[in-house]
């Protein structure tokens, strides 16, 4: 059996779509490998978010091919859709593949054998208007599928290449993506992830909604967890966010990016929402539900933030009850309006702010997970950690470590919280399977 060695980098829709890809190769007959195995081929889905991804990006390729030296490699995603010419001078690299042909790449391979000159398969985004179906489901993770629901952006946010790498907002009908969640479920899958590049903007195109997808993914009885993977505060509107707080089955976890706490930079950056509106919007999900758990992105070092702009941001952030950030250094992307500002932030100066903050994000995370302290929780295991603990994840995003003997993997256990450890809890086992907590909580709503 010939093998086939992939690699995702970037967001859960990337992971989404890599594992749709491996499922073309796999019916085949090639078998799923990782990157440091000998293989026959070898894809890497690319994401071109920051300067490192595209660094990345080569490391890979020489890793790869110094176990497998006589791999087929193919590159293939937003990377390869921006700049393609450079990937086809990285040495080694046989085939490159655009945002559409990647899912077409078995059949762009031909007979996998090296090529003396490099393939690039790159066309345009104009005028696609659909979007391609994806799902983890049967590759990799075994208890919560990604499903893609949309994919591509109409905003212009003047720091992102999205736009450019992936095309304009498109979604997958409703109907598609139960009957994908449903299969997900029959293979054992007990959550679903939502994911794409705007998934707060699903369904604008096709006459539907967010909401109106997650009304039907609700219904299906087997499935017990919907989570959001992430959602512009300006689209998180009334309606929604009410349906959100009082429906059971969707995590109680929301990750709404925020890239500056300072207006005038959030202007500049072309962002659809002042600070005052995503406070409002954290302040209604804490008053609704006290120990919801909070993600945000913040870019820091943007063109024109000064010490005290990012001051701004950092007080912002320490007097908001987030519970985690991500903190991304700003990263010069060509073709993109914020290249041409003023104002540029040395690059040392970018290290310490992001420094400062992922430091702030460490003091927040430990207060939200001490939150839960003493108090029982339902976690879904996703399997070991190390030896002795297995580890899950609440519906909140709380990661719990528990000691027990039998292999628990996706199943529910109400844990009960026992103490805080350095990125994690840690707890112990009150009941296993506890779909009686489950159903408590939907009879409850009903």
């Amino acid at each position: 059996m010939k093998r086939i060695a992939l690699h995702t980098l970037g967001c859960k829709l990337n992971f989404a779509e890599t594992s749709s890809i491996a499922r073309q190769f796999s019916a085949s007959g090639y078998y799923p490998v990782g990157l440091d195995d000998p293989a026959d081929v070898v894809l890497i889905h690319t994401c071109s978010v920051t300067e490192r991804a595209d660094r990345e990006c080569r490391q890979l390729v020489r890793r790869a091919l110094r176990k497998s030296p006589d791999a087929f490699v193919i590159v293939a995603g937003c990377y390869a859709q921006l700049r393609p010419l450079e990937i086809s001078q990285i040495e080694g690299v046989d085939l490159v593949l655009g945002t559409s042909e990647k899912f077409n790449a078995f059949s762009h391979g031909g007979d996998f054998r090296k090529r003396a000159k490099p393939e690039i398969l790159v066309s345009s985004l104009a005028g696609i208007h659909e979007a391609h179906s994806a799902s983890s489901a049967g590759f990799g993770d075994r208890t919560r599928a990604f499903l893609k629901i949309q994919d591509g952006c109409d905003y212009n946010c003047s720091f992102c290449t999205i736009p450019i790498a992936r095309g304009e907002s498109r979604s997958i009908p409703v109907d598609n993506l139960v009957a994908q969640a449903i299969e997900a479920v029959n293979l054992g899958y007990k959550e679903i992830v939502l994911t794409g590049v705007n998934v707060g903007d699903y369904g604008k195109k096709i006459s539907s909604s967010l909401i109106h997808l997650l009304r039907e993914l609700v219904l299906i009885e087997e499935l017990d967890r919907v989570r959001i993977s992430s959602i512009e505060p300006n689209l998180l509107n009334d309606e929604l966010l009410d349906f959100w707080i009082s429906e059971p089955k969707i995590c109680k976890h929301f990750h709404i990016p925020l890239q500056s706490g300072s207006d005038s930079v959030l202007k500049e950056m072309r962002r659809r929402y002042m600070r005052s509106l995503y406070a409002e919007k954290v302040s209604r999900i804490k008053d609704a539900i006290p120990q919801a758990g909070i993600g945000s992105d913040v870019i820091v070092g943007f063109p024109g933030e000064t010490d005290e702009l990012f001051q701004e941001t950092h007080d912002f952030l320490l007097e908001l009850p987030v519970s985690y950030l991500h903190v991304f250094s700003y990263s010069e992307r060509p073709n993109t309006p914020a290249v041409d500002l003023s104002g540029r932030v040395d690059a040392r100066i970018r290290g310490e702010r992001s420094e400062r903050l992922r430091s702030l994000s460490i003091r927040k995370r430990r207060m939200f997970y001490e939150s839960f302290v003493g108090q029982t929780v339902d976690v879904l295991l996703e399997g070991r950690q190390g030896r002795i603990f297995q580890t899950g994840l609440t519906g909140e995003y709380v990661r719990v470590n528990v000691e027990h003997g039998s292999d628990l993997t996706n199943q529910f256990v109400t844990v009960l919280v026992t103490g805080v450890e350095v990125d994690s809890c840690r707890g112990e086992v009150v009941n296993i399977d506890s779909v009686l907590s489950i159903q408590s909580l939907r009879e409850a709503a009903v």
